[in-house]
C-alpha cells in the first residue's frame, strides 16, 4: 500500500463529511465560490470553504503549505526548518508576512485579523493548543488544527493540511517524487540494509543530565531511513506522548544495554553535517567506542532528520544515500 493510500484514510472521515456539511452561502458559482465543507479536525469538526482563497498556517503547517503552493496571507516563524528549505520555498517563507513567532504564545492576533484568511491552519501539538486563543482567532475565521503526535504522522498530517488548505494538487505531485524516490533506494539497498540490526542516537539527549537520546522505528531519526529497507530493533520501555512513545532517555551508562546488541548504528547530525552537542556526548564515551557496531566502523551520520514534508524528506533521502553507501562496498 502507498503511503497515500494510507495517509488518505486518516482524511476520509473528513471527506465523507464533506456530502452533509458543503453547502452556499450565495448560490455559489463555477469556480464554487462560497461553497463549505465539514473538516474534521484536532478540534472537531469544522465547517471551511471548500476552495480556501487566504490561509493563514502556523507551527509545521507552515512548510507544508509552501511546498503545496497554499495562497498564503500570514505565516508563523519557523526558523528550524529553513534550513530544510529549497531556494525557491526559503524565499516564499522570507516574503510571506509573519503573523505569529516560534511559540504559540507569539501569536499576534491582530496580525491575523489584518490578513483577513478565510481559514487558519493551526500545526503545533495538542498540548501547546492551549497557549492559543482559538476562540479569539474563530471570529476571524475559521480554525482547523492539525498538529503532531508521534514523529512518522508527519506524512498523514501534511496531507491534512494540505488538504485543508485545498492544495493537494501540488501536494500530490511532491509525495509522488518522494515514493518513488524511496523505492529506488530500496531496490538499491535491499540485500544490505534489511539485514542489519539498527540502533539510533538522537539529538536531544541531555548531556548535563548524562543521558543521551535513543530513538526507535518511526521516531525523528528513523522513520526516513525506515522507508527505504532500514530496521531499528527494540522498544521504548514505558511509552509517554507524542515522541516519547518511540524515544528514550537512558543514561549514558546504560549506552552498552541500549545498543550493544545493534550491528549498525545512525545517528542524527545538523544540517551542515556538525554533530550536535548531544550526540558528541555520547561519541565521546568510552562505552561508545566499546561498542560492537563502533568497533566494526558501522556507524552512519544522518542529516535532516527532522523532516516533516515529502520535499524536506526527499533531502533525507539524498542524506541517508549517501551515509550508506560505503555498505554496498563491504
Amino acid at each position: 500500500m502507498s503511503i497515500r493510500r494510507t495517509s488518505a484514510v486518516v482524511g476520509a472521515v473528513a471527506l465523507a463529511l464533506v456530502a452533509t456539511g458543503c453547502g452556499s452561502s450565495d448560490g455559489g458559482s463555477d469556480e464554487g465560490k462560497g461553497k463549505t465543507r465539514v473538516f474534521a479536525a484536532d478540534n472537531g469538526k469544522i465547517k471551511i470553504p471548500a476552495n480556501p482563497k487566504r490561509v493563514v498556517a502556523t507551527g509545521y503547517a507552515v512548510p507544508v503549505m509552501i511546498e503545496a503552493h497554499a495562497p498564503l496571507v500570514g505565516i508563523s516563524s519557523w526558523k528550524r526548518g529553513e534550513p530544510m528549505m529549497s531556494k525557491k520555498d526559503l524565499a516564499t517563507y522570507k516574503k510571506t508576512p509573519k503573523v505569529a513567532g516560534e511559540l504559540a504564545t507569539e501569536t499576534n492576533y491582530e496580525a491575523i485579523a489584518e490578513a483577513k484568511p478565510d481559514v487558519i491552519v493551526i500545526g503545533v501539538p495538542a498540548p501547546v493548543l492551549g497557549d492559543i486563543d482559538v476562540k479569539r482567532l474563530e471570529t476571524i475565521a475559521p480554525v482547523v488544527a492539525i498538529g503532531p503526535t508521534v514523529p512518522s504522522m508527519w506524512r498523514e498530517q501534511s496531507r491534512k493540511q494540505a488538504d485543508a488548505a485545498g492544495a493537494l494538487k501540488q501536494f500530490d505531485a511532491v509525495q509522488d517524487k518522494y515514493e518513488a524516490k524511496a523505492a529506488e533506494l530500496a531496490k538499491k539497498y535491499k540485500n544490505v540494509l534489511p539485514k542489519l540490526k539498527l540502533g539510533h542516537v538522537g539529538a536531544y539527549g541531555e548531556s548535563a543530565k548524562g543521558t543521551f537520546q535513543r530513538e526507535f522505528g518511526g521516531s525523528w531519526g528513523t522513520n526516513v531511513a525506515e522507508d527505504v529497507g532500514a530496521k531499528y530493533y527494540g522498544k521504548v520501555k514505558k511509552k509517554g506522548p507524542g515522541s516519547r512513545a518511540v524515544s528514550e532517555y537512558p543514561s549514558i551508562e546504560e549506552l552498552p544495554e541500549a545498543l550493544g546488541d545493534a550491528d549498525a548504528i545512525t545517528y542524527s547530525v545538523n544540517a551542515d553535517g556538525s554533530v550536535p552537542e548531544p550526540v558528541k556526548y555520547v561519541m565521546d564515551s568510552k562505552l561508545w567506542k566499546n561498542l560492537p557496531a563502533v568497533k566494526a566502523g558501522k556507524t552512519f551520520p544522518l542529516r535532516y532528520t527532522e523532516a516533516a514534508t515529502f520535499g524536506q524528506a526527499m533531502q533525507t533521502l539524498d542524506a541517508i544515500d549517501t551515509s550508506f553507501a560505503p555498505l554496498l562496498k563491504r
